[in-house]
C-alpha cells in the first residue's frame, strides 16, 4: 500500500496536532494543577502546627472555663477579707491592734510601695514596713505567727531583730510586709 503525498501530509499534520495536543495538555493543564497541589499540599503542611496550637489553645480555654466557678468563689473570698477605703487607712490601725492583742504596745507601721498585681486585675499589692522598737523575742514569735495565721493576704517578707544594748531582755524588730488590697 502506497500513500500519496496528500496522504502522506495528512498523516504528518495529524501526528504534529498530536503532539502539540499533548504538549499543550501536559504544559497547559497538568503542570498548574501539579503546582497548585503541590502549593496546597505545603499550605496544609504549614497549617499542621497552627492547628496543633488553636487545639492546644481550646483545651487551656476550656480549663480556664472549668476552674471559673472556683475562681469566682474564691475572689468573693478575697473581697470580703479586704476592708472598704483606702489600705492607708485601716491597714496601720489593724497592724497596730493586732500586737496591742498580742502584749506589744508600741508598733509604727509605713506604706513602702504599691504596685498592681498581675495575677489579679483589680488588686494591688501594698508593701510595709512596721518597726517595733522594744520587744521581748518570744512575744514577737508569737504576734508573728498569730498574724501570719489570721490573715491570709499577708505575707511577711522581711524580718530583721537586733539586740537591745541596753537591756538584754527586749530587741528592736524591723518587718516588712506585703499585703493584698483593692483599686
Amino acid at each position: 500500500m502506497k500513500l500519496t503525498k496528500d496522504q502522506i501530509q495528512k498523516i504528518v499534520l495529524g501526528g504534529m496536532m498530536f503532539f502539540g495536543v499533548i504538549y499543550a495538555y501536559f504544559t497547559f493543564l497538568l503542570t498548574p494543577l501539579t503546582t497548585g497541589r503541590e502549593a496546597a499540599l505545603k499550605e496544609i503542611e504549614a497549617l499542621g502546627p497552627k492547628i496543633d496550637a488553636a487545639r492546644s489553645q481550646i483545651a487551656k480555654t476550656k480549663a480556664i472555663e472549668a476552674k471559673e466557678p472556683a475562681t469566682r468563689q474564691l475572689l468573693a473570698q478575697v473581697k470580703a477579707l479586704i476592708p472598704e477605703g483606702a489600705p492607708v487607712a485601716w491597714f496601720p490601725t489593724k497592724l497596730a491592734d493586732h500586737f496591742k492583742r498580742e502584749g506589744i504596745d508600741r508598733v509604727a507601721v509605713r506604706m513602702l510601695s504599691e504596685a498592681a498585681d498581675k495575677e489579679l486585675p483589680g488588686f494591688s499589692r501594698l508593701a510595709w514596713a512596721v518597726e517595733i522598737p522594744r520587744v521581748e523575742f518570744i512575744n514577737l514569735a508569737v504576734a508573728l505567727a498569730a498574724l501570719e495565721n489570721g490573715e491570709p493576704l499577708l505575707e511577711i517578707h522581711m524580718l530583721e531583730i537586733e539586740a537591745g544594748r541596753d537591756d538584754v531582755q527586749f530587741q528592736h524588730a524591723l518587718l516588712t510586709l506585703n499585703n493584698l488590697a483593692r483599686l
